[in-house]
């Protein structure tokens, strides 16, 4: 059988603000590591129009930020890089139409203005995290006509949502969850962003407790509960309907994460992320083969967030994705 060469892409926000690096230097690190794409998060999209303004740029100036777009296509364009997806689309689906109309023409305007920006861009993804507001509905019927109007907006200029289950989510923090929603909401061009992450630090880990992992259950039970899940992921969500794969780990806090003000599997998201097999400690092999057995051939995409020394980080970041590290997949 021949080899399918899977293609790898590397998250923008991945690279650790305290290089101080420019979007160009970004995008110049990226493809010279060996990736093929990127995943353009929009606070990069808006720290390069202030750069290249040289002024403040709301996230709402659509039209700003669609010019400035256009040039980071070029910019992509000139590297060879794909740019696979925007993100992060938060905060979208749930919202009541009585109690919280204005959030919700609010979250309708802004999906309006980053379809805008992916025109510029040329990309034809839309990651869509599953909500962690507090006020939204507990029904996943409300989610699913939420999505599905944003993805018949999509659908208009032949765009595709990836809806990501955010394992701090205020409902949908599985991925069987956002599979449910995504059913409901029965679109083609709606697809899961599934991360080794999310679904491993959901499932399996736990920030909150000293052990690392959850703990309601006994360590085998866990591990049992755990691989009922990817079996269950492998005989039920085909491999065509799994847009992209996200893949990082997750260190064990020193210190359990409590009595912050955010949710602590949020903390530990956007600070305890690094690179797959260096230092984390959660299963996250398994879950990539058992993607992988769904028939899933698509992008594997590396988002990070290593708030670990520089040095580590610049030495794994260069290596990563060079081309004698690549891997083929039967």
């Amino acid at each position: 059988m021949v080899a399918a060469r899977v293609p790898t892409s590397f998250a923008s926000c991945s690279v650790p603000p305290y290089f101080d690096a420019k979007l160009p230097q970004k995008l110049d690190a990226i493809r010279n590591a060996g990736f093929d794409g990127i995943e353009i998060s929009m606070p990069d999209i808006v720290a390069y129009g202030c750069d290249i303004e040289r002024k403040e740029i709301e996230e709402d100036d659509y039209d700003t930020l669609s010019d400035v777009a256009r040039k980071i296509r070029i910019l992509t364009d000139q590297l060879g890089l794909v740019i696979l997806m925007l993100q992060p689309f938060s905060r979208f689906e749930g919202w009541n139409k009585d109690t919280h109309a204005r959030e919700r023409e609010e979250a309708f305007t802004r999906a309006k203005g980053w379809i805008r920006i992916m025109e510029a861009l040329g990309t034809d993804m839309l990651q869509v995290g599953s909500s962690d507001a507090p006020d939204i509905s507990s029904s996943f019927d409300d989610h699913a006509a939420d999505l599905q109007q944003l993805a018949d907006l999509l659908a208009e200029k032949g765009f595709r949502l990836a809806y990501e289950n955010w394992c701090w989510a205020t409902y949908a923090s599985t991925w069987k969850d956002v599979w449910e929603i995504s059913r409901k909401a029965d679109r083609q061009n709606i697809g899961l962003c599934l991360d080794t992450f999310q679904s491993a630090g959901g499932e399996y880990g736990n920030p909150s407790t000293k052990s690392g992992y959850i703990e309601d259950v006994s360590l085998a039970e866990l591990g049992d509960r755990w691989q009922k899940s990817l079996r269950e992921l492998e005989q039920t969500v085909p491999g065509d309907k799994i847009f992209l794969l996200q893949i990082s780990d997750a260190y064990r806090t020193e210190l359990p994460l409590r009595n912050t003000k955010e949710r602590a599997r949020s903390v530990w998201s956007h600070d305890y992320r690094p690179l797959p097999f260096d230092g984390g400690y959660l299963p996250i092999q398994g879950f990539l083969d058992s993607v992988l057995r769904t028939g899933f051939r698509g992008w594997l995409s590396v988002e990070v967030f290593d708030s670990k020394p520089k040095e580590k980080t610049v030495m794994q970041v260069t290596t990563m994705g060079q081309p004698s590290q690549r891997n083929t997949f039967d």
